[in-house]
């Protein structure tokens, strides 16, 4: 080995390009459905998992949808060039108001949906943060306020992701609830 810091340099280059939606979503796509697709999502890596989606799901097909991610983390390409999904961003780590619109909406997207419709649900890291729709009784100050103190002290991503869902009107499964009669299939990057 002549260059062992180009050898690895590769390696690691291989790796994230074998992570990028566009490079593995294909194969974990069902087919289009009788009804149709709306794609819901969620993450730092929304922004390239739906851009992955519109670019493999055919043409003909309806798809539609909603996904929020970070600020700044749009696909440059995707963002020149909307496709059918929609991508928005919000605030990460800690929630904002824009997130808080973004899972409003994305609640309201499951209104409707029948048995015949497929629901595409994307979901990367930072999911939990920028879907942010509290549960009755809860303002977003007071989750703002309670994620920045689980921030401060130190709690671990689950421990946090506990937290949330307990604090959530759309987490711990109820967006999937939301989603009843149609099949929902998560394709999640972690």
């Amino acid at each position: 080995m002549q260059d062992p810091r180009a050898f690895l340099r590769g390696l690691y280059d291989a790796a994230v390009a074998r992570a990028l939606p566009a490079q593995n979503t294909a194969a974990y796509l069902p087919a289009p459905p009788n009804g149709r697709t709306v794609v819901l999502g969620a993450g730092k890596a929304g922004g390239a998992m739906a851009a992955a989606i519109d670019a493999l799901w055919p043409a003909g097909a309806p798809l539609s949808g909603l996904v929020v991610t970070r600020y700044e983390h749009v696909p440059p390409a995707y963002k020149a060039r909307p496709g059918r999904i929609e991508v928005v961003e919000a605030a990460h780590p800690v929630p904002d108001a824009a997130g808080q619109r973004a899972a409003q909406r994305i609640a309201e997207l499951t209104l409707g949906l029948g048995e015949n419709d497929l629901v595409l649900c994307l979901i990367s890291g930072g999911a939990s943060a920028l879907l942010t729709m509290p549960a009755p009784g809860i303002t977003l100050d007071e989750k703002r306020a309670i994620n920045q103190a689980l921030l401060k002290c130190g709690a671990a991503i689950d421990e946090m992701n506990c937290v949330r869902k307990h604090l959530s009107a759309i987490k711990g499964g109820r967006l999937a609830a939301r989603c009843a009669p149609a099949q929902v299939v998560t394709l999640l990057i972690s």
